[in-house]
């Protein structure tokens, strides 16, 4: 690298790790000319997922769709490629714009994909339901009854699924 010119900046340090160019950074991270990523490499690069095995992992059980496909880690990705991921409770949805092998920086993760993702759902949608106070004692039957419908255990007839 350090003997490739249009690479250095003024200091002559390498633009990949000294610069605060984020392009830079994507060029040094990315394959070289012809060469393809794994999908699960490029999920982990562009820090959908935390670890790489991660990523194979939700490949591996389906949760990783490529332009509607279901794949398996070693799937080429390419440019133009429609990545879909369920991880952690919610659907991602991104368009690959940028293929690259490294893991970089958030800022710059962020160029090397259009996030086509519906937007996560409220917190208070989130929040689980029936925790109880900590101190509260314990649920009184109408407490517990209320907790078994929130939780949906509950059928419309107003018998439990479990008895």
């Amino acid at each position: 690298m350090a003997s490739e010119g249009a690479d250095e900046d003024e200091t002559g340090t390498d633009g990949a790790h000294g610069s605060a160019d984020p392009a830079a950074a994507a060029r040094a991270a990315g394959p070289r000319t012809g060469e393809s990523v794994r999908v699960d490499s490029w999920i982990w690069s562009v820090r959908l997922v935390k670890t790489r095995s991660m990523g194979a992992t939700a490949c591996r059980g389906g949760h990783v769709r490529v332009n509607g496909e279901r794949v398996k880690p070693a799937y080429a990705v390419r440019v133009g490629d429609e990545v879909r991921l369920r991880h952690a409770g919610r659907e991602r949805v991104v368009v690959v714009k940028r293929v690259i092998r490294k893991r970089v920086g958030p800022p710059v993760a962020a160029e090397c994909y259009v996030d086509n993702s519906p937007p996560p759902p409220p917190r208070e949608a989130v929040a689980p339901a029936g925790i109880r106070d900590r101190g509260a004692g314990r649920p009184t039957k109408r407490d517990r009854r209320e907790l078994e419908r929130l939780r949906g255990l509950v059928r419309p007839d107003g018998d439990t699924e479990g008895h």
